[in-house]
C-alpha cells in the first residue's frame, strides 16, 4: 500500500509546508538523509498554548504530537519532490514537551507523533526517539519535534 492510500484510510489530508518563525528553512537535505526543523503544536491554526501539568493533559498532548507529525508529514512530502514513497526511513524523533518540573510523561505525550508515523510508514516508520521536558517552547506551544529521514 502507498503512503498516499494510507493517508486517505486514516483521512488525513498533508498540509503545505509550515513557513518558519525566525531565521531558518523548514528542512535541509544532505545526500540521502533530510533533516526536519522543529515543527509545533497548532489548533485551529494558531500555537496550541498549554504546559504539561498545569493545563493539559497527557492524552491532549497525544493528540497535539500526532497533529505536529502531520504537519511534518506536509514538509517531509515537500522534502521528497512531492513524494512521500521515497521515505526509506524515518530515522529518529526529537520531542520538546513544555512541562513543569513534576511532569514526567513526556514519553507518552510523543507516541502520539511516532504512532501516526508508524501506522503510515509501517515497518519504514519504526525510528530512534528523544523526548525531554523544557520550560518553554517558542509561542508558547505544548510540544515542539524535529525529525531526520532517509530518502531512497
Amino acid at each position: 500500500m502507498s503512503v498516499y492510500d494510507k493517508l486517505k484510510e486514516l483521512n488525513i489530508t498533508l498540509p503545505p509546508v509550515s513557513v518558519p518563525a525566525a531565521a531558518y528553512v523548514p528542512y535541509v537535505q544532505t545526500g540521502n538523509v533530510v533533516f526536519l526543523s522543529g515543527h509545533i503544536a497548532r489548533k485551529d491554526g494558531k500555537p496550541w498554548v498549554a504546559q504539561f501539568g498545569r493545563n493539559i493533559t497527557t492524552e491532549e498532548g497525544k493528540a497535539a504530537a500526532r497533529a505536529v507529525a502531520i504537519d511534518l508529514l506536509g514538509t517531509l512530502h515537500s522534502a521528497c519532490g512531492g513524494d512521500l514513497n521515497q521515505v526509506r526511513r524515518i530515522v529518529k524523533v526529537m520531542s520538546l514537551v513544555n512541562s513543569t518540573g513534576d511532569f514526567t510523561e513526556q514519553h507518552l505525550v510523543t507516541n502520539g507523533a511516532s504512532e501516526l508515523l508508524g501506522q503510515v510508514f509501517g515497518e519504514k516508520g519504526v525510528h530512534a526517539r528523544s523526548a525531554f521536558g523544557v520550560a518553554q517552547i517558542p509561542m508558547g506551544a505544548c510540544v515542539e519535534i524535529e525529525l531526520i529521514a532517509e530518502l531512497g
